[in-house]
């Protein structure tokens, strides 16, 4: 097995098992907390298991069924997009199963999905094929499943008040998902104009220095030629929680230090929202 390839199963085994700890001693009646719009605690783990298991039939059998959604009558409201529909279709599905059966179901869909990683070929692991992101290797997936999983378990964890996982392995890939998206969410949604600079200096759990350079395209750069247009810093697990939509940039703001051009600062903390 490639150290990449043992490196992704790894970390996806990290965040199911820290999931699994998490919503094991989950008492009955904190399985309905509100997690995400129109999702509780059941209904997220019943998120992730849908997507593993729809995994087992391939990235094309996704993207035929995401192809075949559509976003007719009667969706419902927290439903964005037909990537939302496909999902919300495995929530309503899998709704009917008590706490105790869903997990076992993680479980058991985890543990399938796990091995099927373990005895992939390196040719397999790197074929490129369609994911919610777009056209990228099995591995690139992985790294969004990774993404998504643990960003789930933040959700769950901010809505049940047990925080925790903010650090870590796990935490640092997710972040390296994230940064292959800064150039498009700067440079783009941001609107940053051709010349300026962003530094994101993230001082913990995870801490890291992100730099963007819009030089015709706004690019990640391992270092700046001078100082930042604008930087912002702000703690890890605020910025993950920023760039998934989760926090009202509003209300973010006064955790937020933002040195250079406020304008711009301001630009960039309220468009960082990326995720589907």
């Amino acid at each position: 097995m490639s150290s990449r390839r043992l490196e992704m199963a790894d970390l996806l085994g990290t965040v199911w098992a820290d999931l699994d700890r998490l919503l094991t001693p989950l008492p009955a009646s904190e399985w309905d907390t509100p997690v995400l719009p129109g999702w509780d605690v059941h209904d997220t783990l019943a998120h992730i298991i849908g997507t593993e298991r729809m995994l087992e039939q391939g990235p094309e059998s996704i993207r035929q069924r995401v192809a075949a959604t559509t976003l007719g009558e009667g969706v419902k409201s927290h439903v964005r997009n037909v990537i939302g529909q496909t999902n919300e279709a495995w929530v309503d599905a899998l709704r009917p199963l008590t706490h105790e059966e869903l997990l076992a179901e993680f479980r058991a869909v985890t543990a399938r999905r796990s091995a099927f990683l373990r005895a992939m070929s390196d040719e397999e692991f790197e074929a490129v094929g369609w994911t919610p992101g777009g056209e990228r290797p099995y591995s690139g997936f992985m790294r969004i499943r990774i993404f998504d999983c643990w960003m789930h378990e933040q959700d769950i964890r901010h809505a049940i008040g047990r925080p925790g996982g903010e650090g870590g392995p796990v935490a640092e890939e997710c972040l390296e998902e994230v940064k292959a998206a800064l150039g498009f969410v700067i440079g783009k949604q941001a609107g940053a104009p051709d010349g300026s600079s962003v530094t994101i200096a993230l001082d913990g759990p995870v801490t890291e220095r992100i730099h963007v350079a819009v030089e015709g395209r706004a690019k990640v750069k391992e270092a700046l030629d001078g100082p930042a247009t604008v930087t912002l810093r702000l703690s890890s697990a605020l910025f993950m929680r920023l760039v998934g939509g989760r926090i009202d940039p509003r209300v973010a703001k006064p955790q937020v230090t933002i040195e250079g051009d406020q304008a711009l600062g301001t630009k960039v903390l309220d468009n960082l929202a990326f995720t589907v």
